[in-house]
């Protein structure tokens, strides 16, 4: 019996060592995976996965590590098991990663099934909304498929290169291949050495080597990501955070990535200064500029990120300063990843995201920037520039059509290579064209309340329609990568319409003036009334025609010299004022007076007649004896225009 308790008091004693080494060792890796340094992390997390001990946590975080680290095998084994082991309690997060990385092993089932899992637990995901749509993705992406011929990049190194960046007749990229220092600086994120920023001159006939880029750009961290001004005189770039030639930490311990910028002076890059949006509590990084450089993007976590990164834009201000920056919006961002920006000359946005439907890791995605809008959609630009990796930093020529990108692709020479492609055949986006504008009556330019404006297509077929209201204005939206007919029609009225054939998607403004369908008209109707005119008023006890009448009897005018068969019939009236037999013969020189005025204007003699109505056709209750206002009396004191045939 004292054996057997000695025994087990040593057992005891020896497991308690054992738990407490392993605690050690947990902290260890922990505090690694705390500090974004995975590989030591990974290697820890391992040792003690293999000793026979695991946990929720602890997969959870040598899942990530392999995740954050692209190696998307080992990451869905871990996950697997995670999700297999401890389904209880595990967040959405990691059936999503899960499904990320099932695609990047291309077993596409299997990942629509973690995603669907991952759509129940969080309806409010943009991620779960855009796989829980009615549609097939994998087809949309082959529909984009076969646009890039791929080549390859002469200047790959076995290390890290990608990032590529148009200067002058070259490239700038980012590498961490091996200068031939001696003193070697290593990043534990991945195990690599450092990143640098490198040119080469890609239609040079001497090119047998490439370079370190100049200045006092690169440091003993990390320099990547550029972009240059259109004279080649600024550039903006990605550092680590670094003050008086030292790294800065943040709260965490992280050493946080900013933007920077340097301006070109005699053939020197100096004036190295980082931007004033920078923070030590976040990260901005991957500039990018608009075509007219009054826009950088860039990619960042900065409080009101939607995700682990998001894309923003930032205005550049012509004495210098930059405005506040402003999120793309959840049409662009999810929960996910979206980085690396680019904008070509046609203002089309390029980012890369594993948080949109595609292949697996990231892929490149594509939108057509409208009025500083960013509602498009979000083309995956399909396969050879995409695959079931990562694949980013893509950049185009719009003349030449030639670009690059940087994948970590099985077949490339080292950890993330640089391809060149060409682009064979445009994307296809959604382009929507606003159209607005006001319908009135031709000839009497009074606005028309109620017209229907619709859109129809070359087939004939309606697709939109609006009515014009109280101001006579409309407004619609055209689908511009097609012809339409813009059409304009209201009871009474002959329709009008305008082409417009496949164009940007630029606003339009289109005014509609409709004419009156004398056709409709019958015998007896008021024309002045159909042409919506100001009444033809007369000043007391005159007759002659007043200047403001002359104008709306000139649109009557207009009207005859369109319709040549119209007759017209000018009755005139008078107020009450007066004895009727005067009333009787005032009203008759007043229908005589307008007539001649036509008359004197071209309108044949023929087809006109005028006649006199005195106080008989009184339009208020001004008869005699009656006490009326001098206006009241104004609104009998008129002239009309029957039709006649």
């Amino acid at each position: 019996m004292i054996r057997k308790l000695f025994l087990l008091t040593v057992l005891l004693s020896v497991s308690g060592n054992l738990l407490f080494a392993q605690d050690r060792l947990i902290n260890k890796a922990d505090e690694k995976y705390r500090d974004y340094s995975f590989s030591p992390a990974i290697d820890i997390y391992k040792r003690v996965l293999d000793k026979g001990y695991t946990s929720a946590d602890l997969l959870m975080k040598l899942g990530n590590s392999y995740y954050f680290n692209a190696d998307y095998k080992e990451a869905s084994k871990i996950y697997k098991r995670l999700l297999d082991e401890y389904d209880e309690g595990i967040g959405p997060e990691y059936y999503f990663r899960y499904a990320q990385t099932l695609r990047s092993l291309g077993q596409y089932d299997l990942s629509k099934e973690a995603m669907t899992q991952f759509s129940q637990m969080t309806s409010a995901d943009v991620r779960a909304n855009l796989y829980a749509m009615e549609r097939d993705y994998l087809a949309e992406i082959a529909n984009n498929s076969g646009r890039y011929k791929v080549g390859t990049f002469e200047y790959n190194s076995r290390y890290s290169d990608f990032a590529p960046t148009f200067y002058k007749q070259g490239l700038i990229f980012s590498s961490d291949r091996d200068t031939g220092n001696l003193a070697r600086y290593r990043h534990t994120w991945n195990s690599k050495d450092f990143l640098d920023l490198y040119k080469v001159n890609v239609d040079s006939s001497s090119l047998n080597k490439v370079v370190k880029f100049g200045g006092d750009i690169n440091t003993r961290l990390h320099e990547s990501t550029t972009v240059f001004t259109k004279d080649g005189n600024t550039v903006y770039f990605t550092r680590n955070n670094l003050f008086d030639g030292k790294t800065v930490k943040d709260k965490k311990g992280v050493v946080r990535l900013k933007i920077f910028k340097a301006v070109k002076e005699n053939g020197v890059w100096s004036q190295i200064e980082e931007l004033p949006f920078n923070s030590e509590s976040y990260s901005i990084a991957h500039p990018a500029l608009s075509p007219d450089e009054k826009l950088l993007y860039f990619a960042s976590d900065m409080p009101g990120s939607l995700g682990q990164s998001d894309i923003f834009k930032v205005a550049i201000n012509s004495d210098g300063t930059y405005g506040t920056p402003v999120n793309l919006g959840n049409n662009i961002n999810t929960e996910a990843r979206e980085t690396f920006p680019f904008v070509s000359s046609e203002n089309i946005l390029y980012f890369s995201s594993d948080g949109h439907p595609g292949l697996g890791g990231l892929d490149v995605f594509a939108t057509k920037i409208s009025q500083n809008q960013y509602i498009g959609s979000v083309l995956n630009v399909g396969e050879p520039v995409n695959s079931n990796l990562d694949d980013f930093t893509f950049i185009i020529n719009e003349e030449t059509r030639n670009g690059y990108f940087a994948s970590n692709r099985n077949d490339g020479l080292g950890d993330d290579d640089i391809y060149s492609f060409v682009e064979t055949k445009k994307l296809e986006f959604d382009c929507i064209k606003p159209i607005t504008g006001t319908v009135r009556d031709k000839i009497s330019n009074e606005v028309l309340v109620g017209a229907t404006v619709k859109v129809i297509d070359e087939k004939n077929e309606e697709l939109v329609s609006a009515i014009s209201n109280s101001n006579g204005q409309y407004s619609i939206e055209i689908d511009c990568n097609q012809g339409n007919f813009v059409r304009a029609s209201m009871q009474g009225y002959v329709p009008s319409e305008e082409y417009l054939s496949i164009s940007d998607s630029k606003p339009r403004i289109i005014d509609f003036y409709l004419e009156r369908d004398m056709v409709t008209a019958g015998y007896g109707d008021d024309l002045a009334k159909l042409l919506q005119l100001s009444t033809i008023y007369f000043d007391f006890d005159k007759y002659n025609v007043r200047p403001d009448a002359e104008i709306e009897i000139q649109k009557v005018i207009a009207a005859m010299e369109k319709y040549p068969s119209l007759k017209l019939k000018v009755t005139s009236h008078t107020d009450s004022q007066g004895n009727d037999a005067y009333n009787l013969w005032l009203s008759q020189k007043r229908a005589e007076s307008t007539v001649s005025y036509m008359i004197s204007k071209g309108i044949a003699k023929e087809r006109l007649q005028g006649e006199g109505f005195g106080e008989t056709r009184l339009v208020n209750n001004c008869v005699n004896g009656v006490k009326c206002t001098k206006a009241q009396h104004q609104l009998n004191r008129r002239s009309e225009f029957l039709i006649l045939e």
